[in-house]
């Protein structure tokens, strides 16, 4: 799918330019922070500690976390999107599209643990897309090539500033790579993106921006214990795979002993988590989780409050 979208894609090069452009159009800054839409955001709101400290610094935020920013009256300084999939990643940029087939063919918004405004499908719809409209022309997004027409389309339409990478899809030191073949097909620089939207904006914080700190909040890989199996992200996919009846075996329990909390992950996430943990090891910033939940912890990351890495 990645690969087919790369393809498409090609025609809206010129609506855009490559992300190793970012780091000159983006400015001097030493410390951000950023904002993914785990659910410990609402728990935490983190948004509240951010506005009272004026931080200066610059918010990167998943595409994920954008209706949450604006909601709140904060414009992100980079929306960061990376996801091939097509009608379900351009709701939260608001889709201009939406109709009954969809929602009844995709109870994903009235289940994830996340937003959950999202479970009025059509009213946040139409919110959201007043609030993209108004506030993000001229915001610019790291925009993966790999991304879908809609997700694109939807994009352009709404005048943001496109930078374009190609995302790492597989080893692209081997010859017949899928990553070499996207380079080949348009030039741009690829990047590993640890399989998902909040590791693509660490990596791009880190290698693209270099970012002296990084804070990240939002950033959970797991779910509290007091959650659902039916509202986690995979959870038709897990009941294909190994059946209702098994999903205790199926998902994997965490102790934070930072929070001396348990929580529970699913096999996606917790291999999320540990790229993560990986990605860590080879960075050059001071990456710091204040998230106050989930499982995110170990070598090279520093576990603290938001409000005290406001202050550092």
């Amino acid at each position: 799918l990645a690969i087919s979208n790369v393809e498409y894609n090609l025609k809206y090069l010129e609506k855009g330019q490559s992300i190793e452009k970012l780091k000159r159009n983006f400015g001097e800054f030493d410390h951000s922070i950023i904002i993914a839409a785990g659910p410990s955001i609402k728990r935490m709101n983190p948004i509240e500690d951010i506005k009272k400290h004026c931080f200066k610094g610059k918010i990167v935020i998943t595409e994920s976390g954008l209706h949450y920013c604006l909601k709140n009256n904060v414009i992100p300084d980079l929306v960061v999107s990376v996801d091939p999939g097509g009608p379900r990643i351009v709701r939260w940029f608001g889709n201009p599209n939406l109709d009954e087939d969809e929602i009844k063919n995709d109870d994903y918004f009235t289940r994830q643990d996340m937003d959950e405004d999202f479970s009025n499908e059509y009213l946040v719809n139409e919110k959201l897309m007043k609030l993209v409209d108004e506030n993000c022309e001229g915001v610019p997004i790291a925009l993966s090539m790999g991304s879908s027409q809609a997700v694109v389309e939807r994009v352009i339409s709404i005048g943001m500033d496109i930078y374009w990478f190609n995302p790492m899809l597989d080893d692209p030191d081997k010859e017949n790579s899928y990553t070499l073949k996207t380079h080949r097909l348009n030039g741009l620089p690829c990047i590993n993106c640890g399989g998902n939207v909040g590791s693509a904006s660490w990596m791009i914080l880190d290698e693209v921006l270099k970012a002296r700190t990084i804070a990240l909040v939002g950033v959970d890989f797991s779910y509290y214990s007091d959650t659902s199996y039916y509202n986690t992200q995979y959870y038709h996919e897990a009941v294909e795979l190994v059946g209702e009846e098994n999903l205790d075996e199926l998902f994997i329990n965490v102790f934070n002993p930072y929070l001396n909390k348990w929580f529970f992950t699913d096999p996606a996430y917790y291999w999320y988590r540990q790229a993560f943990l990986e990605m860590v090891k080879e960075g050059s910033s001071i990456t710091y989780n204040c998230t106050n939940g989930g499982i995110l912890f170990g070598d090279n990351i520093i576990i603290i409050k938001l409000d005290e890495y406001l202050i550092l």
